[in-house]
């Protein structure tokens, strides 16, 4: 089974809840963590789950193995299941199919929660994403990381060349070098323009950008598939929303030259709604367990850095499952009072004298105790 189209398909999802605003995800990471709890899932909640991943809840568990047990060279990746052994019967057939490489143990507490965020982050995230109480009972996790350097570094310009309101913001912008992969496509979102940069160990950063009134979820899922290249030649000269197309006399050819700014972004995000999947796959999990009092608690943390240098990235998702106490509620008490004459009953309760009234009285005489 091919995974990139099953996590493009999810990361579409994803945006599109997640909005419009400056942030970094990712969807991988939240993919990985419903992959893992998937297959605990029955009857409909399995539906719901199969819809969000994109294949069957067994199918998506061994493709999240197939990426844990063979790490790409530049992507650190960990994933973990933590619980309290109070459910370690009622979990034990979900628990025993889950992927060798996941690490499976107690319930790690809130600083050693962090230092398994950091351990498998490059350091770029020290603080796990949701809280270990001590009435946590089941923990899953994913980390995903990557800190590599360009094959070639891009070239400082002056922001002028962005040609756009950010040119007042920064004083410059990245320009591309020609071992960088730029060029304008079409989309279905029309013609957009891309740049490519690659690190020496094999990760490719792509930048896609469609003109302003196309929806960010839309872009975002325009860069998550494939792109047919335009040639220059059959677009128009001179100034557009998002390029200038010039010609002269020369050699003939085509040549891209990419002009973006450095950025940086990081972001929390709360998955415990039905859109991310979470609720299903918590759903699923619960209904293995005892009883119904159970909150559950999802988020991710993510970080990204684009530099003339390198690109880093990282991201912690968690889902924490958490004993709930019950709920204080109204409460009466009834104070009974024999203050005057009542009547008294013995009866057998075993074999063939079950039930027999064998003795009874009226009291109407009390006494002191003695």
């Amino acid at each position: 089974m091919s995974i990139a189209p099953l996590i493009a398909r999810y990361a579409d999802r994803f945006h599109r809840a997640v909005g419009d605003g400056h942030h970094v995800a990712s969807p991988l990471g939240a993919w990985l963590v419903l992959a893992l709890a998937a297959p605990a899932a029955t009857g409909a909640v399995r539906d719901e789950l199969t819809d969000v991943l994109g294949t069957s809840p067994e199918a998506a568990r061994d493709a999240a193995a197939a990426l844990l047990e063979h790490p790409h060279p530049a992507i650190a990746s960990a994933a973990a299941v933590w619980r309290d052994p109070s459910v370690v019967a009622a979990l034990q057939s979900w628990l025993s199919g889950l992927p060798r490489p996941v690490e499976v143990g107690e319930i790690p507490g809130p600083a050693a929660a962090d230092r398994w965020a950091s351990e498998h982050t490059l350091g770029l995230i020290d603080k796990f994403p949701v809280e270990i109480r001590p009435d946590t009972i089941l923990v899953l996790a994913s980390a995903l990381a990557t800190r590599v350097d360009w094959e070639t570094p891009f070239q400082l310009v002056p922001s002028a060349e962005l040609n756009s309101p950010w040119s007042n913001r920064v004083t410059q912008a990245l320009q591309s070098v020609p071992s960088h992969t730029a060029y304008i496509a079409s989309s279905a979102v029309g013609d957009v323009a891309v740049h490519a940069a690659r690190s020496a160990d094999g990760l490719e950063v792509t930048s896609v950008i469609a003109v302003p009134d196309v929806p960010a979820a839309d872009v975002l899922a325009v860069a998550h598939g494939s792109l047919d290249r335009r040639s220059l030649f059959d677009l128009p000269l001179g100034d557009g929303p998002l390029w200038t197309i010039d010609e002269s006399s020369g050699r003939p050819g085509e040549r891209h030259v990419a002009v973006l700014p450095a950025w940086s972004a990081r972001s929390e995000h709360p998955l415990m709604r039905p859109e991310f999947g979470f609720p299903a796959a918590a759903q699923g999990l619960i209904d293995l367990l005892p009883g119904r009092g159970y909150s559950v608690e999802a988020k991710q943390s993510a970080l990204a850095r684009f530099t003339r240098t390198g690109f880093e990235a990282a991201a912690v998702t968690g889902m924490a499952m958490t004993a709930s106490l019950a709920t204080e509620g109204r409460r009466r008490t009834a104070t009974l009072r024999f203050g005057r004459p009542y009547a008294v009953v013995a009866r057998a309760t075993t074999g063939e004298w079950d039930g027999v009234p064998v003795f009874s009285a009226w009291v109407s005489a009390p006494e002191e105790p003695t």
